[in-house]
């Protein structure tokens, strides 16, 4: 039984939530974000808070009721805080910078790296060796930060690439002779 789905989503001032059967919409100061939720989940909303149920007491319903909860929070709180992921380029010549919607790559290769922002992301280059990516869908921001990892990911030997903040690379000796 999940201890998750137990506990209600509260609203802060100036998110909107508005349930139409399995449809649920969330508007904020950030945007709006919508989905759908299982059959197997109830959502209600009473008084600023939003509750959800399972609608059987199936071990998948409250399975999913946990997971609807969660999403349903992160909604919330991307409408009106947002979600940003920071990255880390290392590496001597690694460079990042940002123009329109694109994001200029310069990782160690023979040519540029060229990624295409999707909608709803935001991606900015304080400096040539970060990146903020941000955006209110958790998921995406998470998507997109992985796929630029993806590109060079840290190597064990001496660090470089492209790595999240606040990840520790686990560096390996180098071979003896």
């Amino acid at each position: 039984m999940s201890r998750i789905a137990k506990n209600p989503v509260s609203l802060p001032k100036g998110v909107e939530v508005k349930i139409d059967g399995q449809h649920v919409t969330v508007k904020g100061a950030k945007g709006a974000q919508e989905w759908v939720v299982h059959p197997d989940v109830e959502v209600v909303l009473e008084e600023g808070v939003v509750a959800v149920r399972p609608a059987t007491e199936s071990k998948q319903a409250w399975a999913q009721a946990g997971t609807t909860r969660a999403l349903i929070n992160n909604m919330v709180v991307g409408v009106s805080q947002g979600f940003e992921k920071k990255l880390q380029l290392v590496g001597v010549g690694y460079r990042a910078q940002s123009k329109g919607r694109t994001l200029n790559l310069n990782l160690g290769f023979s040519h540029p790296v060229d990624y295409a922002v999707p909608e709803g992301i935001e991606i900015s280059t304080p400096s040539q060796t970060e990146i903020v990516v941000s955006g209110i869908d958790k998921q995406k921001v998470g998507q997109v930060s992985a796929e630029i990892r993806s590109f060079r990911p840290p190597e064990p030997y001496k660090g470089k690439g492209v790595r999240y903040a606040d990840e520790h690379v686990v560096r390996k000796e180098a071979k003896k002779k």
